[in-house]
């Protein structure tokens, strides 16, 4: 093939930043774009020439210039699009969470593995300089023991970005969107915006044996899920950590891992590396100090979802078609995926119970408005 085909379902905000990844890499294309809201693929087509809108996505399952399906629908409507993407035998992207519920991001597995396809859910952070510079030194020991790993999400939301859309002359603010909904969003804080620092401890700190938390919505209304909370974590190799997520902190702060061993200490905010210490000093040190730390970076979308790179995602995008190119799996599969909703969704049972949850587990926990 002269390249490798994309196609986007769901033509929202996040779209647009598959789209500017896709158009950055060598040998792919995005060649087309479905969403079921009305006139929306064609919006997202004409900001991007050269792409087919569908208004039928089975039709755009048929194109024989696909390869690549990248889901970017809201995060309860992720399963049915990617099911259907691999029983056309196209590979499949997920925009995370993978999905809202254990149940259906084993459906999506099973249908990618039932089919033959790869599946990538995106996990963009992991390909930061800093967080790679991070994992490198735990693998390496420098850390000694693994005491202590903490992530912390202090993000601002306004109320518009919850209630959506509102209809002209509106007077009294009604709830429009999908975002902070069980349903679509499937939970606030934790599930839609510090997914991707509780899968970077669950990558730097090991597997999870247990959990503890705590949640409330505190800074907004006309919502059903929560805007801060607090998780205690109790890893698989015996050190601890918390995972703290809230979108009612004003103005929005850069998230921040920080962890610690009986040999070494690292602070990494956003992508800046805050602290680099270790009993044990080694050459490279100082590379990483000159070009990791102290650098002018993004806010990271700390108070404003469109402000984020793309660079992240054209990273893991290009890890992705390599894959599928050498037949060999992702750095980022569906399993781990699967993962980091098992860790939230166990966040959230403990909140709900007020009691101490052990990982894996067993089934979804009940929770309003999830079917």
């Amino acid at each position: 093939m002269s390249h490798v085909g994309f196609g986007i379902v769901g033509c929202g905000m996040i779209a647009n930043f598959h789209a500017e990844a896709i158009k950055r890499m060598k040998g792919t294309k995005l060649v087309t774009c479905f969403d079921s809201f009305p006139g929306a693929a064609a919006a997202f087509a004409a900001a991007h020439p050269g792409v087919t809108a569908y208004d039928d996505l089975d039709a755009m399952l048929a194109d024989p210039t696909l390869h690549i399906v990248t889901i970017c629908t809201p995060s309860g409507a992720h399963m049915e699009p990617a099911i259907k993407a691999a029983q056309a035998k196209k590979h499949v992207v997920v925009e995370k969470p993978m999905e809202i519920t254990l149940k259906r991001c084993d459906a999506i597995l099973d249908a990618c593995r039932r089919n033959g396809v790869m599946l990538c859910p995106i996990f963009q952070s992991r390909f930061g300089a800093a967080n790679i510079a991070l994992k490198e030194a735990i693998e390496e020991g420098r850390f000694g023991k693994l005491t202590l790993g903490d992530t912390f999400v202090k993000w601002w939301r306004t109320q518009e970005y919850y209630d959506g859309p509102q209809p002209k002359g509106t007077k009294v603010p009604k709830k429009t969107g999908w975002r902070g909904t069980w349903n679509l969003d499937g939970g606030g804080a934790y599930m839609n915006q510090a997914i991707h620092n509780v899968d970077l401890l669950y990558w730097l700190m090991g597997d999870v044996a247990e959990v503890s938390a705590v949640t409330a919505t505190l800074g907004h209304e006309r919502i059903e899920v929560e805007d801060v909370g607090v998780a205690a974590i109790k890893f698989k190799n015996g050190a601890v950590g918390t995972i703290t997520a809230s979108t009612a902190i004003w103005p929005g702060l850069l998230k921040k891992t920080e962890i610690h061993g009986t040999a070494g200490s690292a602070i990494v905010e956003q992508d800046d590396v805050l602290l680099w210490n270790f009993e044990k000093p080694k050459p490279k040190d100082r590379a990483v100090v000159d070009k990791l730390m102290n650098k002018e970076g993004s806010s990271g979308g700390a108070s404003d979802p469109k402000a984020i790179s793309y660079v992240g995602h054209m990273e893991q995008l290009k890890d992705f078609v390599k894959a599928i190119q050498l037949g060999k799996k992702p750095r980022i599969t569906g399993d781990e995926g699967r993962k980091a909703v098992e860790i939230i969704l166990a966040i959230y049972q403990s909140a709900w119970t007020g009691k101490r949850v052990t990982l894996p587990l067993l089934k979804d926990p009940k929770r309003p408005g999830v079917k």
